[in-house]
């Protein structure tokens, strides 16, 4: 049975390691069969409890939209698996590299070991994803893992407390829960690599606790990830294909478009268009059952304080409908924000939530300018059908990755790497990328009867020794 910090089980986390590392090396090489049976399981528990999952996300949201949870949620991990299990005997085969002729005739194979117990702390606010996402790859690469969940989702943690429970002992796969005092504790542990998605300021103090154990850190972290509005493309189209990444979750996602970069002849129509096709959306917005709510009250006051701090210094709010906020209702619509400026904490912040800054530009080197003058966003949306458009912006700014003519949808993306760069985050998983980032890249060397390294010992001097330097120093 997976386990728990709570105050009926006194079980230490360090308990908890020390448990899952003895299992790990009594048996460090788990065979690629245990590993499918593993995913395959994990894979028939998400189904199986998907009705569960919706009903649970809703009781934590106070309102969350069924298929928000299906989609962004549920069917990401689904697809993972299937992904996984078709590739994963290939990504486990040891790699014969070259030995060159120095080492001939010796043979150099990399074999991707797994290194131990992973450490996974998850956010809130897409905890099933982001919890099962990175446990897939661990699993398919050997590991065993702890997970610390959010707080912020209590009736989420059970049901994945539960459904891990039938399919993992508490040597393999363990559930922590707690608040900010066991993350904390949770990120000290000297884990063999931990996985943290959360905000950059969070980041920085889990990179500094990992840093006493020397534990490897994969952060998947955010920051202010814009849209750029080419002159060429019609504003309509360009709406409606940066629309849903702001909406989803409402905003409440780590891709989500921070802000638009728009030709500043087109503000008033990129406005217009937005509330249009919002409305087209979710009609009937106060009762519309397929727009989410904000999380809590601490988030939801969080980002009517910034958004008053915009108001307070001169900017110009645009609501993408008619409905009055409701401060005893946390469901908040598009607030696109226009006259922003610098000092503006709208600015300044990862906005996670439905506000939506939009900034003027001249031409589109302006926009790029803009860009780079900032810290290095975990992704960036461009919106041209124009080719050279396109590549001049990709090759002149740096993201974690990149979408064109399209938000968010880059994350589902199986067969590529997701991470950030910089403030956003740092190292990789997904995909292949994922499985080497939780594996050790073992060299193995092999010689055989042969002794060609004979040829280098001393007595230095020797006829075959300046044959050899004569050949490999050229």
């Amino acid at each position: 049975m997976n386990m728990a910090l709570n105050e009926t089980h006194q079980t230490s986390l360090k308990q908890h390691l020390d448990l899952q590392r003895q299992a790990y090396n009594s048996m460090p090489a788990p065979s690629y069969q245990s590993r499918v049976s593993k995913l395959e399981q994990l894979k028939a528990g998400l189904l199986e409890q998907s009705e569960q999952f919706v009903t649970a996300l809703a009781a934590d949201y106070g309102h969350r939209s069924s298929n928000d949870t299906m989609i962004s949620d549920i069917m990401p991990c689904v697809n993972n698996i299937n992904y996984t299990l078709k590739n994963l005997k290939k990504w486990m085969k040891p790699n014969r590299r070259h030995a060159g002729l120095l080492l001939a005739p010796s043979s150099v194979t990399v074999h991707y070991q797994p290194l131990g117990v992973v450490g996974i702390i998850v956010p809130w606010n897409f905890p099933v994803m982001l919890a099962i996402g990175p446990l897939i790859t661990a699993i398919a690469a050997g590991n065993r893992a702890m997970l610390k969940m959010s707080e912020f989702t209590p009736a989420t943690n059970q049901v994945i407390k539960a459904m891990l429970a039938k399919i993992f002992n508490e040597d393999e796969v363990a559930v922590i829960e707690g608040e900010a005092d066991v993350a904390a504790a949770f990120s000290a542990l000297p884990f063999d690599h931990m996985l943290f998605t959360g905000s950059t300021t969070v980041g920085r103090h889990v990179m500094r606790a990992a840093a006493d154990n020397l534990t490897p850190v994969t952060l998947e972290l955010g920051g202010k990830s814009p849209v750029v509005i080419a002159p060429d493309i019609d504003i309509a189209t360009a709406v409606e294909r940066l629309i849903y990444g702001k909406c989803l979750n409402a905003g409440q996602i780590c891709v989500a478009p921070d802000y638009i970069l728009c030709p500043e002849d087109k503000v008033d129509e990129l406005i217009s268009e937005y509330q249009k096709r919002f409305n087209k959306m979710y009609p009937d917005f106060d009762s519309n059952p397929d727009y989410g709510n904000v999380i809590n009250e601490r988030q939801y006051s969080r980002l009517l304080t910034v958004l008053e701090d915009a108001k307070q210094k001169g900017a110009v709010i645009h609501s993408a409908t008619e409905y009055n906020i409701d401060t005893n209702v946390r469901k908040l619509p598009t607030q696109l924000i226009t006259a922003t400026s610098d000092d503006m904490t709208v600015m300044q912040e990862e906005i996670f939530g439905p506000l939506l800054p939009i900034v003027s530009y001249k031409n589109i080197d302006n926009a790029i300018g803009y860009i780079n003058q900032r810290e290095r966003p975990l992704a960036l949306y461009i919106m041209s059908f124009d080719s050279s458009t396109q590549q001049h912006i990709v090759q002149h700014t740096h993201s974690g990755g990149v979408c064109i003519n399209d938000t968010v949808f880059h994350v589902a993306a199986d067969d590529a790497p997701f991470g950030g760069i910089g403030p956003s985050g740092m190292g990789h998983y997904h995909g292949k990328e994922g499985f080497l980032t939780f594996s050790h890249a073992k060299t193995v060397l092999k010689s055989g009867k042969f002794n060609s390294g004979l040829f280098v010992h001393p007595p230095y001097g020797t006829k075959i020794q300046a044959l050899l330097m004569k050949m490999f120093l050229r």
